[in-house]
C-alpha cells in the first residue's frame, strides 16, 4: 500500500466507503463499534472476543480495518454458505467501494483443503483405478446398489477429464452439475497422500499449489476452521503467515480442532491399505495385514458401542497390536519415497495410508489420560463400525497453536452463555478473565492477554418476538415426541396456520411430529430426510402454509427472513445425549476433579445449540414471531434454567399459552 495512502485511510474511512456503496447503506452502531475494537486490537497486538448479533453488519466490520493490515489477513469460516457469502458478494463489492480510498483494489483468494481440487497426477491415471474396490469401499452393503454402479461412476470420470482440459482453478466448487464423492475420490489428492509439488512429475501444474501462490499473494485469504484445524497441527505449514486472523462463527471452532484431531481404525480402512500397498509389500506383510482386519472385525462385533473406560478390551486389544505390527512391518517395505521412483504418487497414497493407521494403533495403546476411546457402530443399516480415538480438550491445543505470532479476532452471533464470555474464551483456550463480572454487559471482559465487547443487535427483540416456554407440561422423560408436547405443537400450528420451522432433538421425535401435523391437518409438512435439504428450504421460503421439521443441522444452516417463518418450535434442551462420547468423558473428566460435569460440560453446550436454534426467528429488522419451547424445564429447572435463558437473545418472555397463542393468530390474520 502507498504510503500515503496508508495515512489517509482509516478503519472509519474504510467502513463509510463499503456502506455508501450500497443503496441506502448506513453504518450501525455495533457495527461501528466492532471496528473501533478491532482496529484497537490490531494496533494492540490484543486478542478479542466480538459477540454481534444478527444484522449487525460483522463481516464489513471486520474486513474494513483488516485491510490496513500489511501483508495478509485470514479470515477463517465454519460454515460453507458464509465462506461463499464472503467470497461472492460481501469481498468484491467491498473491493470496488474501497478502491478510491485505498488508491488501489484489495486483493482476496480462498484457500481449500488439497482435496477440494483436482489432482492433475490423479487424473491421469483415474482410468486405471479399481471401480469394484471403490464401491466396497464406499456404499452400503446392498448387492442391488453396485448393479450399474461401475459404468455410472465411468460416466462421471469421463465428465471429468473433458472439464479437466478447461477448468483454470480445478476447484470442485466450480463443477456443474458435480459429480458424487465416489468419483471425486478418483480425481482428487488428500493432503496425507500428496508427495508434494517437489517429487511430483506434475507440481508445475497443481492446482492446489496454484491456489496456495494465491494466497499467499492477496490482501484477505479466506478459509475454513477445519484447514485452520488441520493448519495449527501441522505447525502452520498451510495457511500463509499472517498477522491477523478472523475466526467468524468462532463457537464452531473447538469442534472442529477436535475433529480434526480424531483418528480411528476400521477393518475397511485396513483392507484399503493393503490394497493400495500390494505392489509395494511382500506376500507376508500383506497377510499380516488381512489377520489385522479380520481380528479388528471380531473386536468390534464383541465389542457394545459406546465409550471405553477401563482400557482396551481384550479382543480389541489384540487387533489394535496386530494392526499396529502389521502397518510397521508394511511401512518397513516401502521404505523412503523418493524423486526417481517409478510411481512416486502411489507409493506415497500407500504409506500415507499405513502411516495413519500405525499412528492411530499407537495411539490407542498408549490409552493416554488425554483421550477418550469409544467405539461406534451405525445406526443406519451401513453396517459401519470403527475404533475412534479422540482428544478429551483441544483448550490446549488452541492456547498453543492459536494465538502465538498473530492477533486473533473471534466473533460470533453465540459467544456469551449465562451473559458472559468465560466458558466459550475457556473452550478457546484463552487464560480466565477477571473475576468480578462488569455491571454492563456491553462493557469490555477481559483476561490475560484479550478483551471482549458484546455490539448486542439492530433488531427489537423485545418488540419482533415472544419466547414462549410451556411451562405447564410434563418434564420429558423419554425419548421420541411426547403425547402432550405434540398437543401443544399442533395448537400452534394451526394458530398461524404454518410458517413453522420445527427443530427436534431426535430423528424420531422429527417423524413422529411430522406424521401428528399430516394426520391432523391439512399443512405441507416438510421433514428432513425425505429429500435433499436445500429443496426443503426453498420449498419452505416460497409455501407460507407450509412447515419444516428436521434436527441439528437445522438449528444453525436455514436462513429464512419475512413472513415465511414466523414460529419456531424447541421440542426439548438439547443437551448432549448420555451416549455422546466425548460430552461423557469431558463431564466424567470434571466430576472426578470435584466439579459439576453437568454445568461445566453440558449446560454450556446446550445454551450454544438453543441459542443458535432460537435465533432462526428473526432475521432482518422486519421480522416478527414467536419461539415455542415445549420443554418445561428452561422455566422451572433451577440454576440452569436461568443461565439458558440469559444465553438467548432478549425476546418478550410468557410462559401463558393464551398470550402465544394470540400472538400467532395476530401473525395468521385471524
Amino acid at each position: 500500500m502507498p504510503a500515503a495512502t496508508k495515512k489517509t485511510a482509516t478503519a472509519d474511512k474504510l467502513l463509510q466507503a463499503a456502506v455508501g456503496a450500497v443503496p441506502g447503506g448506513a453504518s450501525r452502531p455495533g457495527q461501528e463499534a466492532m471496528v473501533a475494537a478491532i482496529d484497537k486490537a490490531i494496533r494492540e497486538r490484543e486478542h478479542l472476543l466480538v459477540q454481534a448479533g444478527t444484522g449487525t453488519g460483522k463481516s464489513l466490520a471486520y474486513l474494513t480495518p483488516s485491510l490496513l493490515v500489511d501483508g495478509p489477513v485470514v479470515v477463517s469460516t465454519a460454515t460453507l454458505a458464509l465462506q461463499n457469502q464472503l467470497v461472492e458478494h460481501d469481498l468484491p463489492r467491498l473491493a470496488a467501494a474501497v478502491e478510491p480510498v485505498l488508491g488501489r483494489r484489495p486483493t482476496f483468494a480462498v484457500l481449500k483443503g488439497r482435496h477440494h481440487y483436482l489432482c492433475v497426477a490423479k487424473m491421469e491415471h483415474a482410468d486405471e483405478e479399481e471401480p469394484t474396490d471403490t464401491l466396497f469401499d464406499d456404499a452400503p452393503p446392498k448387492a442391488t446398489q453396485w448393479l450399474g454402479e461401475a459404468g455410472r461412476l465411468g460416466k462421471q470420470i469421463q465428465r471429468l477429464q473433458a472439464w479437466a482440459e478447461k477448468t483454470k482453478t480445478g476447484d470442485r466448487d466450480e463443477l456443474d452439475p458435480g459429480v458424487d464423492d465416489t468419483a471425486w475420490r478418483q480425481v482428487s489428492m488428500p493432503a496425507r497422500d500428496c508427495v508434494g509439488a517437489q517429487r511430483c512429475p506434475y507440481g508445475p501444474e497443481c492446482f492446489a499449489e496454484a491456489s496456495r501462490a494465491r494466497a499467499r499473494e492477496a490482501d484477505i485469504v479466506v478459509t475454513n476452521h477445519s484447514l485452520l484445524a488441520v493448519d495449527m497441527l501441522a505447525e502452520r505449514h498451510i495457511v500463509p503467515p499472517h498477522k491477523l486472523l478472523i475466526i467468524d462463527e468462532a463457537h464452531e471452532l473447538a469442534d472442529r480442532v477436535s475433529s480434526a484431531s480424531q483418528a480411528e481404525l476400521t477393518p475397511e480402512a485396513i483392507e484399503r491399505s493393503s490394497r493400495r500397498a500390494r505392489t509395494l509389500i511382500p506376500p507376508a506383510a500383506a497377510e499380516a495385514l488381512a489377520e489385522a482386519a479380520d481380528a479388528l472385525t471380531v473386536g468390534l462385533a464383541e465389542t457394545p458401542a459406546g465409550r471405553i473406560t477401563a482400557g482396551l478390551p481384550e479382543l480389541l486389544q489384540q487387533a489394535v497390536m496386530l494392526t499396529e505390527s502389521a502397518t510397521r512391518a508394511g511401512l518397513t517395505a516401502i521404505g523412503d519415497v523418493k524423486s526417481d521412483d517409478p510411481d512416486p504418487v502411489r507409493k506415497q497414497q500407500a504409506k500415507a495410508a499405513l502411516d495413519d493407521l500405525n499412528d492411530t494403533a499407537q495411539r490407542l495403546l498408549e490409552e493416554s489420560d488425554f483421550d477418550v476411546a469409544w467405539v461406534e457402530k451405525s445406526d443406519t443399516g451401513s453396517g459401519r463400525r470403527a475404533l475412534v480415538v479422540a482428544p478429551l480438550s483441544v483448550a490446549g491445543t488452541l492456547a498453543q497453536g492459536l494465538y502465538s505470532d498473530r492477533t486473533v479476532v473471534a466473533t460470533s452471533a453465540t459467544l456469551t452463555l449465562g451473559g458472559r464470555f468465560d466458558t466459550v474464551a475457556r473452550s478457546l483456550g484463552l487464560p480466565a478473565a477477571s473475576p468480578a463480572p462488569p455491571a454492563d454487559p456491553q462493557s469490555p471482559a477481559s483476561g490475560d492477554g484479550w478483551t471482549s465487547l458484546d455490539v448486542g443487535s439492530p433488531f427489537d427483540y423485545p418488540r419482533q418476538g415472544i419466547l414462549y416456554v410451556a411451562a405447564h407440561l410434563p418434564r420429558p422423560q423419554m425419548s421420541g415426541l411426547p403425547a402432550a408436547a405434540g398437543e401443544e405443537l399442533v395448537k400452534l400450528v394451526e394458530a398461524l396456520g404454518g410458517r413453522t420451522l420445527g427443530l427436534f432433538s431426535s430423528r424420531r421425535a422429527a417423524t413422529q411430529a411430522a406424521e401428528l401435523l399430516r394426520a391432523r391437518t391439512d399443512l405441507p409438512i416438510l421433514l428432513q430426510g425425505e429429500e435433499a435439504l436445500p429443496v426443503l428450504v426453498r420449498r419452505f421460503k416460497e409455501d407460507k402454509a407450509s412447515c419444516l421439521f428436521g434436527v441439528m443441522s437445522l438449528w444453525q444452516g436455514v436462513d429464512v427472513p419475512g413472513d415465511a417463518c414466523q414460529l419456531v418450535v424447541i421440542d426439548r434442551l438439547p443437551f448432549p445425549r448420555p451416549d455422546e462420547p466425548l460430552a461423557a468423558a469431558r463431564a466424567a473428566a470434571v466430576d472426578a476433579g470435584g466439579g459439576s460435569g453437568f454445568a461445566s460440560v453440558s449446560v454450556p453446550i446446550a445454551a450454544i445449540r438453543l441459542a443458535q436454534g432460537v435465533g432462526r426467528l428473526i432475521r432482518s429488522t422486519g421480522d416478527k414471531g414467536v419461539v415455542a419451547v415445549l420443554d418445561s424445564r428452561l422455566e422451572t429447572a433451577r440454576g440452569y434454567g436461568a443461565f439458558l435463558r440469559k444465553s438467548l437473545p432478549p425476546f418478550w418472555y410468557t410462559t401463558r399459552p393464551d398470550v402465544a397463542l394470540g400472538a400467532l393468530q395476530r401473525l395468521a390474520g385471524k
